[in-house]
């Protein structure tokens, strides 16, 4: 017969759609089984309108079969069929789609989706395929017709023989080259794969002959290799399942079936929603972080599906970063998606379903933190920071959602405690919400700082983690309590007393804390005399929003520009340390100068920074023990 030109506006349309719609091959699998699959829809959905029709699902299925030696791959269905001239609208103009016609002309509606709607999946055979066959014959029609085309070239309609209802596509698969290797599209493993990843949950058998080694009849150590049909898709996905048949055991085969981790989720969440948009979820907390978790090659997101066939591997949208650990997949009926179907093509139903998303996760965190106290711990251990820096990010836009699921060590409790659990235990009299930084609670516990604070019988929250203070920072309160670090400058602790006698001190020592500053010029900001101190003889404070652990952090970073803390070196007046610097100042200058040295490395050696110069600094403990 005659070939025909497709019935586009050029052939490089179709150029385009073969090399540069889909992203990945293997796409073109999922695309023709969903066309099937529509097919099998099709007849299903006639038998609920017409009574001459009956549908036994035993009865529909997909088959795909490989040839080698052909290099062929044949897709058959059993489904409605076409006929020449269905051929020739569907397959001969580019981009028109026999599944949208089909749900316009018999107004199908909710309940009775079809997949296909663009027209171009069919298309993506193309890529893998020289030579594209179809044979159809159409329900209730006496002729089958065969459509071939090799691509751009154009395309011909036979009539042949075909006795049952459903067609055939078979894809001439294209010889390796240099670049690219084609083989693996005749491996029945790799089909498998492509089946399972893509189109493991339509609602219909997709059957293989699956190879396999048996023990030959009368031998016990000779094999031979023999075929079975098999279905290799599960058809019913889990979360289309009513919720109270399932079993925690079901929820964690599916966890690990699907490769989210190795380890056990401590929590899942099964959602069926039925609103402004329909969609199916189930969703994992993990138990253990993932071992690229923190590293930038980490890609966050769900498992993305349209009516049960899969979209996108990873749909980041669907999280926020702060949530980023969370493993599962979403199923919706309603996504608008481009004609490749690997895009979303407007974006207001996603942001319904992440809006949602979102809220369900952070309402199952907050009863995990109330009624499973030990799991919840364990889970932010794992994954705490991130929370927090979720608190940090957007300018602290989420900080009101996730500071109820934020823990601390305290100082009392000896363990992580919320900050509603800490505000509920502060005495009348206190004022702030006081807090400690530094690399481990065992360096913490060692500061100077704490003691005033601790001493007080005020409940002290470590900080260890590096992005602590800056989300503390962005939080500013929480239930109109203000925090306060035990290095600021005022705690607001002091009686009028203690701030009195301390002025005088101030005053009275004024000239030696003068000359201590300008030795330590460009170093610190002030040199005084300490109101926090009680047995230790120095510490560092500061003044102004950035501390010094935020210093240390911020210097890691890449072009941190040298930011610098207002740091106050405090001396301890009731310490044996002050007396040698009064008696030096009085009299041997030189001795002050290098106590006053001494004492500020001591600060910063406790603080965990460096000293500025190590090997003036042990010349001068040399000097002191001459």
């Amino acid at each position: 017969m005659k070939k025909k030109q497709f019935k586009a506006e050029s052939k490089r349309l179709l150029e385009m759609m073969i090399n540069s719609i889909y992203s990945h091959r293997e796409i073109f699998l999922r695309e023709l089984i969903s066309n099937s699959s529509d097919a099998i829809d099709k007849i299903y959905y006639k038998a609920l309108t017409d009574e001459t029709i009956s549908f036994n699902q035993e009865n529909y299925y997909i088959k795909v079969t490989a040839n080698k030696e052909d290099r062929t791959l044949t897709i058959a269905d059993t489904g409605i069929g076409m006929t020449k001239e269905e051929l020739e609208n569907n397959l001969g103009i580019i981009a028109k789609s026999g599944s949208l016609a089909f749900k316009n002309e018999n107004e199908i509606k909710d309940g009775h989706d079809i997949i296909g709607q663009f027209g171009v999946g069919f298309y993506s055979a193309f890529m893998v395929a020289d030579v594209v066959t179809v044979t159809s014959k159409a329900l209730g029609a006496d002729e089958a017709y065969k459509w071939q085309s090799s691509g751009t070239e154009g395309y011909t309609i036979d009539s042949v023989d075909k006795d049952k209802v459903g067609t055939v596509i078979t894809l001439k698969i294209k010889e390796n080259t240099e670049d690219e290797s084609y083989d693996e599209f005749l491996e029945e493993y790799r089909l498998q794969s492509i089946i399972k990843k893509y189109s493991n949950f339509i609602r219909y058998p997709i059957k293989m002959d699956v190879s396999s080694r048996k023990p030959k009849e009368g031998t016990e150590d000779e094999y031979e290799e023999t075929k079975e049909e098999q279905v290799v898709n599960s058809m019913v996905p889990i979360w289309r399942k009513n919720k109270k048949e399932l079993t925690t055991e079901d929820y964690e085969n599916f966890y690990r079936e699907k490769h989210y981790g190795f380890d056990k989720p401590v929590k899942h969440i099964h959602l069926t929603v039925d609103g402004a948009v329909r969609y199916n979820a189930i969703l994992y907390i993990p138990e253990k972080v993932p071992f690229d978790f923190y590293t930038k090659d980490f890609e966050k997101g769900l498992e993305l599906y349209s009516n049960g066939v899969l979209i996108m591997d990873k749909c980041s949208d669907l999280l926020p970063d702060y949530f980023s650990f969370v493993k599962g997949m979403v199923d919706s009926e309603d996504l608008s998606l481009n004609i490749s179907r690997e895009i979303l093509q407007h974006d207001k139903q996603l942001k319904l379903i992440a809006k949602n998303i979102k809220n369900k996760i952070a309402s199952q965190l907050q009863s995990l933190l109330r009624d499973e106290r030990d799991k919840y711990v364990e889970f932010f251990n794992s994954f705490g920071r991130q929370l927090k820096y979720g608190i940090y990010s957007d300018f602290g836009a989420n900080k009101e959602s996730l500071q109820e699921l934020v823990m601390f060590y305290s100082s009392t409790e000896k363990k992580l405690v919320t900050l509603e659990e800490y505000v509920s235990r502060m005495p009348e009299d206190q004022k702030y919400i006081y807090y400690a930084s530094g690399e481990s609670n065992e360096r913490i516990e060692k500061l100077p700082q704490i003691e005033l604070v601790s001493d007080k019988g005020y409940e002290i929250l470590y900080f260890t983690d590096e992005i602590d203070e800056f989300a503390i920072k962005m939080l500013m309160t929480y239930k109109e309590k203000e925090f306060k670090s035990v290095s600021s400058g005022d705690l607001g602790i002091d009686s009028d007393d203690t701030k009195e006698n301390n002025d005088a001190e101030q005053t009275e020592n004024k000239e030696l804390l003068e000359y201590m500053k300008n030795i330590l010029t460009g170093q610190v900001k002030d040199v005084k005399i300490s109101k926090r101190l009680k047995s230790h003889p120095v510490c560092l404070s500061t003044e102004g929003e950035l501390t010094i652990e935020m210093e240390k952090i911020l210097k890691s970073m890449p072009n941190n520009q040298n930011i610098q803390a207002e740091k106050v070196l405090e001396i301890n007046a009731n310490h044996e340390v002050f007396k040698s610097l009064k008696t030096a100042f009085e009299s041997d200058k030189e001795k002050l100068d290098l106590y006053t040295k001494l004492l500020y490395s001591q600060a910063l050696l406790i603080e965990g920074l460096p000293i500025n110069d190590p090997l003036e600094f042990t010349n001068d403990i040399c000097k002191i023990m001459k």
